[in-house]
């Protein structure tokens, strides 16, 4: 048999292999970052959210314990106060020196049985 010699001489062109397949699964790709930064922004999003109102929902808690604190002190000032100004010595000397009034007598009072 005899052989043929083949000159390549010539170089070839490199052929595309599979030109559409490469273009659409540079598609596929960027479709699947895309989805990736969008999730990544809406969870970024949420965090920073939370966050936030975690720390206003902690300035409130802070703000309705300080007036929790004093509601307290008011209230046992008020019951100081109260307690003072229903004192039996306090009641008869108003009811003397401002009304005018007097202890009644033996005469004055009615045993009722």
């Amino acid at each position: 048999m005899a052989h043929a010699r083949t000159e390549y001489t010539k170089v070839a062109a490199p052929r595309i292999l599979g030109g559409i397949d490469v273009v659409s699964h540079r598609i596929d790709i960027f479709k699947y970052l895309m989805v990736c930064m969008i999730m990544f922004t809406i969870v970024s999003a949420f965090h920073v959210w939370s966050r936030f109102k975690l720390l206003d929902l902690n300035m409130e808690i802070s703000e309705i314990s300080r007036q929790l604190s004093e509601a307290g002190q008011e209230q046992k000032r008020l019951r100081l106060e109260a307690a003072s100004l229903k004192a039996p010595a306090r009641i008869e000397a108003i009811a003397k020196n401002d009304l005018g009034m007097a202890l009644p007598t033996d005469q004055q009072v009615i045993h009722v049985k």
